[in-house]
């Protein structure tokens, strides 16, 4: 604190935050609390940060070395505890807190009830059913992805997609996926790919977060739009750690954002593998039975030399031919017909191609910088636009 001249003393802030600390730190005694835990964040130092919230109001809450008790409590988001301590400020940002001294559980979260009694209700009703459950498609050669546009999970599907896959055919719904409208937006996505059918796999996606966070996956508005899916849903929300409704009443849950991308396209690799492997075994195969006739053959002919060597040798020889021959066909058909196979596949692959969807009249609308799809008509005047058609590019500004 300062004073001047026949002026009132000025406060500097961090003699203000401090009369406060003083002040709030003297006039309560250590007391009981009660609340849920929110925004729970374990530090590598040992300490535990979250916020203890009831219907009407929240504070934070910091309990110094406590993250060992923490784990051992099993304390997450939504828990139910009583803590006992005392009000203090942290003076650095003039912010009141209250120090935890001890922390025992009070019962089950708010969250986690109404998650376990609407986990309990669509149990019931047969919806995490593994009978019900769709089959994914081997090889889809369209996918529909209900997600934030401008998330990092839709930024790591696509990444692997085009690392792995890249002509694979992609359609994305934007649908916000956190807050009050969330779970409503991504059940619209899901019904808009039944309806409109331009989709043989729908990835409902997301990246990680506390219960919070993804809560809208555990509205019902959207298991009952999974649920009723007529195309398979593939649920790939939040961490390896994190189980949401959606997850149980889709048609697959993978743990990651990243996880389904690979196994979408995997099944791809998998089968051109598999048909590389088939070729190769059964040249073997022919090879085996052709060297073993010769070497009956030899055996044969060092028979020969006691018993009519001549005719012998030479009926084993034509057999021996004759034999070759059989071989030979037998080795080209399987050869032409594994290479029909392979025409087929690659004609399907490329039939999948957005390129051949831009040869019959499609264009592609790019940002400025031509990495980014732009979906929406809604753009201020004399924005910069690339746009892709069969032979090129060429760019353009809205008017």
């Amino acid at each position: 604190m300062t004073a001047m001249n026949n002026q009132e003393p000025i406060w500097s802030v961090s003699a203000v935050n401090k009369a406060v600390k003083d002040t709030l730190e003297g006039a309560f005694m250590p007391f009981w609390m009660g609340g849920e835990v929110g925004s729970l964040m374990i530090h590598r130092s040992g300490h535990v940060y979250f916020q203890m919230k009831d219907e009407k109001s929240q504070i934070r809450v910091c309990w110094f070395s406590g993250a060992a008790q923490c784990r051992a409590l099993g304390i997450n988001n939504g828990s139910l505890v009583e803590v006992h301590g005392n009000l203090s400020v942290y003076d650095v940002r003039g912010e009141y807190q209250f120090n935890v001294k001890k922390l025992r559980l009070a019962g089950i979260g708010s969250l986690r009830q109404r998650f376990e009694k609407l986990k309990e209700k669509l149990a019931a009703e047969g919806l995490f059913d593994p009978a019900r459950k769709k089959a994914i498609p081997m090889l889809p050669r369209r996918i529909g992805v209900v997600s934030s546009p401008s998330g990092a999970a839709i930024r790591d599907f696509l990444q692997i997609l085009n690392r792995r896959f890249p002509n694979v055919e992609v359609k994305i719904f934007p649908a916000q996926v956190q807050g009050a409208t969330a779970a409503a937006e991504v059940a619209k996505g899901v019904e808009f790919f039944n309806r409109t059918r331009q989709a043989d796999v729908i990835v409902v996606t997301r990246g990680g977060g506390s219960m919070e966070d993804l809560w809208c996956f555990n509205e019902e508005i959207l298991a009952r739009a999974i649920a009723a899916s007529e195309i398979p849903v593939i649920s790939a929300v939040g961490h390896e750690i994190d189980f949401t409704i959606c997850d149980f009443v889709a048609d697959l849950r993978v743990p990651t954002p990243s996880a389904a991308a690979e196994l979408v396209i995997g099944r791809h690799d998998e089968i051109h593998e598999k048909l590389n492997r088939t070729i190769k075994d059964m040249q073997n195969l022919l090879l085996a039975k052709c060297a073993g006739a010769r070497a009956k053959i030899e055996q044969l002919s060092a028979r020969t030399a006691r018993f009519e060597p001549q005719k012998v040798l030479e009926r084993e020889i034509q057999h021996l031919d004759e034999l070759d021959l059989r071989m030979s066909s037998a080795l080209k058909l399987r050869h032409a017909d594994s290479a029909r196979k392979l025409t087929n596949l690659t004609a399907t692959l490329h039939a999948l191609s957005p390129q051949r969807q831009l040869e019959r009249g499609y264009a592609i609308v790019f940002d400025g910088s031509g990495k980014k799809i732009v979906t929406s008509s809604k753009l201020p005047p004399d924005t910069s636009l690339l746009i892709r058609f069969a032979d090129g590019s060429t760019g353009v500004k809205t008017v």
